[in-house]
């Protein structure tokens, strides 16, 4: 490596190269694991989880659906193992959005890094491990937006 790399590598810091690296697609797999919030994907209590992923960050307080973040989720999942979760936000700058199960074992479920310019909606399916409400977190901005949604499991789960 040439002198120059080293400078800047050692001037902006190896986080930011990692996550410039990483968003060209540039990294070995191995290196994306400084990427991971392992502390919140570990956190064994929504707090616990909360914490972690706001890192000190605030939560805007608008509550109800006034705050632009909506969860497409059914009231009743069928089966624990897999619950369909969507989330749609119409906020502006749209960093991140991450998906919580208050009653898992490790609620933490997904964390999505939204690239500029990205789609503010995500669908995926997450295991319950019971009836629980499901917690989203969008970070816009420099600030989080938060809704929940009680979904009743009736069979399957997680536990």
């Amino acid at each position: 490596m040439d002198p120059g790399r080293r400078t800047f590598i050692r001037d902006v810091g190896s986080s930011s190269v990692i996550a410039l690296l990483a968003s060209y697609g540039l990294l070995p797999e191995s290196a994306y694991a400084e990427l991971w919030n392992k502390a919140a994907f570990e956190a064994t209590s929504l707090e616990e989880a909360l914490v972690n992923v706001l890192d000190g960050a605030r939560v805007a307080d608008n509550r109800g659906d006034r705050n632009g973040v909506g969860i497409i989720a059914p009231e009743i999942a069928e089966n624990g193992a897999i619950v369909p979760v969507g989330v749609v936000a119409a906020v502006p700058d749209i960093e991140s959005i991450a998906i919580l199960c208050e009653d898992n074992p490790q609620p933490l479920a997904a964390i999505y890094d939204i690239p500029p310019g990205g789609l503010p909606e995500i669908r995926t399916r997450v295991k319950m491990a019971a009836s629980s409400n499901v917690v989203v977190l969008v970070k816009a901005a420099g600030v989080f937006h938060m809704a929940s949604k009680a979904i009743k499991v009736t069979r399957g789960g997680c536990g």
